[in-house]
């Protein structure tokens, strides 16, 4: 059984900063991607940032120099640093994860549960 957990989240004014952590856990080989999405209220879906599964970053244009992705290995944990944050940034942030559980196995992708952030005055 594997999970991914989110946490973070919250209520923050306009420029002010966050920290999102993605937690993975259970029965893992190996980690190939992760990422993170975020769901408005109008239910669109955007790819946020990402790591490729040789460890390269990928951000969308409208977080780029604002939002830092990084990961610790040891821990199976991802982090989503997002500063100078603005009301259209306000959405549902998701990790998702494409992982093995076993040796040679299957790649299953994994997701999170969600973690609500709120950019409001």
């Amino acid at each position: 059984q594997v999970q991914l957990v989110e946490s973070g989240g919250g209520l923050v004014q306009p420029g002010g900063s966050l920290r999102l952590s993605c937690a993975a856990s259970g029965s893992i080989f190996s980690i190939g991607t992760m990422a993170w999405y975020r769901k408005t209220s109008g239910n669109q879906r955007e790819l946020v940032a990402s790591f490729n599964s040789s460890g390269n970053t990928n951000y969308a244009d409208s977080v780029k120099g604002r939002f830092t992705i990084s990961r610790d290995n040891a821990e199976n944990t991802m982090y989503l640093q997002m500063n100078s944050l603005k009301p259209e940034d306000t959405a549902v942030y998701y990790c998702n994860s494409r992982l093995q559980t076993r040796n040679s196995g299957p790649w299953y992708l994994y997701w999170g549960q969600g973690t609500q952030v709120t950019v409001s005055a």
